[in-house]
């Protein structure tokens, strides 16, 4: 039966090289020692091959003096000039242009400063020959000039084996540079100065080309000052455009005059409404209508009486019609233009008469007035006209106003540049200055014994701490049983000690037998099996994954286990390819399993008992290929078969996992698999792949045994494996140690 699963089938399946580094770190410091000791010897190397080193270079290296001078970038001594405290000046530092600190620090390393220095040097030394002079290259090689951060101070260093010419290469060049400086600001002067007098003759004549171009056009446009003219042109169209408003407001107060005068006088035109005045006011018109009002009234009464024809009819016809000619020649004559006036449009009453001359008066004011409105409308037009080319003028002129401004303001700029230029140039002004003399050193700066030790036991340090990482990172086997606990989260039975060569051969069985350190993680592993399991066990397997992780050694001492304990017990060979269990009994090889499942012999005559009681084995027989079909073949499931009904308890010895599926074949015809691992040996992935398989192909897993743990035997038991008695060596223990 299966005493434990796994909680997820492949849960245990995880990338082993990303988490074992998380995996050493999560053991604690309880496991550190372990490790130490396990990578003592590279780390020790290691680390006494970085002391070496350094002690090594500490004595090699020669004594180096270090002198050092600062120089400061002196904004404070400024020209009196603007240009002279531009030449002299810092530009901040800005991202993506350079730093004017780090120019200065490069130019002191340049091969004109340092020819200067050296120039000093040999004058003051008094070296005459080439080969006691120093070279620019040597020079360079040993100069550093370093930024002191958050300052303008420069810090030029020299290393060299002579102190004293060291302090006065230093000193030369902190001179040289100063003098350099100096001689750049004056000669950039110099060369403005120069630019600048050749540029102030063409500004002065451009200047005078642009007042006559400008001048030119204000007296053909007649634009003088186009601010106050378009001021006053202004103030003129708003006045035009009052009296235009006034205008208007007169002309509607008229035309609603004039409508309604026409409209009781029922005048159409105006001389027509004079002329009819003129008739009503004549006297001699006046009369001329009282006698024709007569005649027609006696007409009028004659025609009653008498006929047309009647002379008195005649007559009276005669006489009005005759009246009627002088009346219109009067009318004629009081309105000459008038050509169809009649009688009856003659204003005749004293109200018609006034309100007739009203009506001329109100036509004679709307004519004046309209007439006014006109020549207003056209003064306004003039002035708009007037106004709108003004802007297209002066823009014209802004142009030739603007060249002759920016000439005359570029005659000034460069005519005080000029003045500054000379200035800076009489002056001698630079923005370095010597703020510490270099001083000859008491003792040698390189190499610094302190540093180089230090460095050295830090990155020997390091260095040993990642190659025992390294070392464990590339290690792949198990290391204790704690960690095939946490891989595999199968049930862990127990903890088994590294054998001694006289314990492994169990003939005679005194020498396992007589320890109780030994015997008792043995009984620990059988109790372990029975009390975790449900149903009474038969049979078990034992296999591991590969070769050498002792499962042979296991079976046979977890057998004399068994027997010690009154059970009748089978140890069976099954490892057809590798079968070791005769040489741990001293038992011969045949006959064997491959002679039962033949049926050349039956199971008890092929069974040899050993000394121990209750202890047989019945081992591997005859080897011929095809072991696989022995083991699959229903001869073998009728030997397991008869030997659990003769025996209290069966052990079964298989190959590895790795090897083939004979343990898987025999697993399913058992209570199950004990599989046993090796600390140092049992490489994790492969052991991680044979549980995989077995619990995907459903075969039930009894649990996981540590064998051969030394160091952390005391940790799970009390009887530490010590003071072994001398004892006889069988030839081949070493070998079945690891079987």
């Amino acid at each position: 039966m299966v005493i434990g699963h796994l909680s997820s089938p492949l849960s245990f399946l995880s990338p082993i090289p990303v988490l074992r580094s998380a995996k050493i770190m999560e053991k604690g410091l309880s496991s550190l020692p372990f490790i130490l000791k396990r990578r003592a010897l590279p780390a020790l190397v290691t680390f006494a091959a970085v002391i070496g080193g350094a002690i090594a270079y500490l004595i090699i290296t020669p004594r180096l003096y270090e002198i050092s001078t600062r120089l400061i970038l002196d904004q404070k001594r400024v020209s009196v000039s603007e240009l002279g405290r531009d030449l002299t000046q810092l530009s901040p530092s800005t991202p993506g242009n350079s730093n004017p600190l780090a120019d200065q620090a490069e130019l002191i390393k340049s091969q004109r400063v340092l020819q200067k220095a050296l120039a000093k040097v040999a004058a003051e030394s008094g070296f005459s020959s080439p080969e006691n002079q120093l070279t620019v290259g040597q020079l360079s090689q040993n100069l550093k000039v370093k930024i002191v951060p958050a300052t303008n101070i420069l810090e030029v260093s020299y290393l060299n084996k002579d102190p004293t010419l060291a302090t006065k290469v230093v000193n030369a060049i902190s001179q040289a540079m100063v003098e350099d400086n100096t001689q750049v600001i004056r000669q950039e002067a110099a060369n403005v100065r120069k630019f600048l007098e050749k540029k102030v003759p063409d500004a002065r004549k451009r200047v005078e080309e642009a007042e006559q171009k400008e001048n030119k056009y204000r007296q053909s446009s007649g634009i003088v000052s186009f601010d106050e003219q378009t001021k006053s042109l202004v103030n003129s169209l708003a006045t035009v455009e009052e009296q235009e408003n006034t205008l208007v407001a007169q002309l509607q107060e008229l035309h609603s005059k004039e409508a309604s005068l026409r409209q009781v006088t029922d005048a159409k035109a105006l001389n027509q409404a004079y002329a009819a005045v003129r008739g009503g006011q004549d006297e001699e018109l006046k009369a001329l209508r009282t006698k024709l009002a007569e005649i027609e009234t006696k007409l009028v009464q004659a025609r009653l009486s008498l006929t047309d024809s009647h002379p008195t009819v005649m007559n009276l016809l005669g006489q009005r019609n005759g009246l009627r000619a002088l009346y219109f020649q009067g009318l004629a004559r009081v309105s000459p233009r008038s050509k169809s006036i009649s009688s009856g449009s003659v204003a005749g009453d004293k109200i018609s008469q006034d309100l007739t001359s009203e009506l001329i008066v109100n036509d004679v004011e709307r004519l004046a007035v309209e007439n006014k409105f006109r020549t207003v409308q056209a003064n306004r037009a003039d002035l708009q006209a007037r106004l709108a080319q003004l802007p297209i003028k002066q823009q014209q002129l802004t142009p030739l106003t603007r060249k002759r401004e920016e000439a005359v303001e570029s005659l000034k700029l460069l005519q005080s540049k000029l003045e500054e230029a000379r200035i800076a140039e009489a002056q001698l002004v630079g923005n370095i200055q010597i703020i510490e003399a270099a001083q000859p050193p008491k003792k040698p700066s390189l190499p610094n014994k302190k540093a180089v030790v230090a460095i050295a036991i830090v990155f020997g340090t390091a260095l040993a701490t990642g190659i025992v990482l390294l070392l464990e990172l590339m290690d792949h086997t198990l290391k204790d049983a704690s960690e095939a606990e946490d891989l595999l989260k199968l049930p862990f039975l127990g903890v088994l000690p590294s054998l001694p060569a006289h314990a492994i051969a169990l003939e005679p069985s005194g020498q396992f037998l007589d320890h109780i350190g030994l015997v008792e993680p043995y009984r620990t592993l059988f109790k372990n099996l029975e009390f975790r399991s449900t149903e009474p066990l038969r049979s078990i397997v034992v296999s591991s994954t590969i070769t050498g992780e002792g499962k042979s050694v296991v079976a046979s001492h977890l057998a004399v286990i068994s027997a010690m304990l009154s059970r009748r017990t089978l140890l069976i060979d099954a490892d057809l390819r590798r079968p070791v269990l005769h040489t741990l009994f001293n038992l011969a090889p045949q006959p064997g399993i491959t002679d039962v499942i033949d049926s050349e012999r039956s199971l008890e005559e092929t069974v040899q008992r050993t000394h121990i009681a209750n202890l047989s084995v019945l081992t591997c027989g005859d080897l011929y290929g095809l072991s696989s079909h022995l083991l699959e073949s229903g001869a073998m499931k009728s030997l397991i078969t008869e030997a659990t009904r003769h025996y209290d308890y069966i052990i079964i010895d298989t190959p590895p996992l790795s090897a083939c599926t004979d343990a898987q074949i025999l697993g399913r015809q058992s209570n199950g698999i004990l599989l046993v691992t090796r600390p140092n040996f049992t490489i994790k992935e492969i052991l991680q792949r044979a549980v995989s398989e077995l619990i995907h192909n459903q075969i039930p897993i009894m649990g996981v045994v540590v064998n051969g743990i030394t160091q952390q035997t005391e940790r799970y038991y009390r009887y530490p494996i010590n003071g072994y008695r001398p004892s006889r060596h069988l030839s081949e223990g070493s070998s079945a140690s690891s079987c």
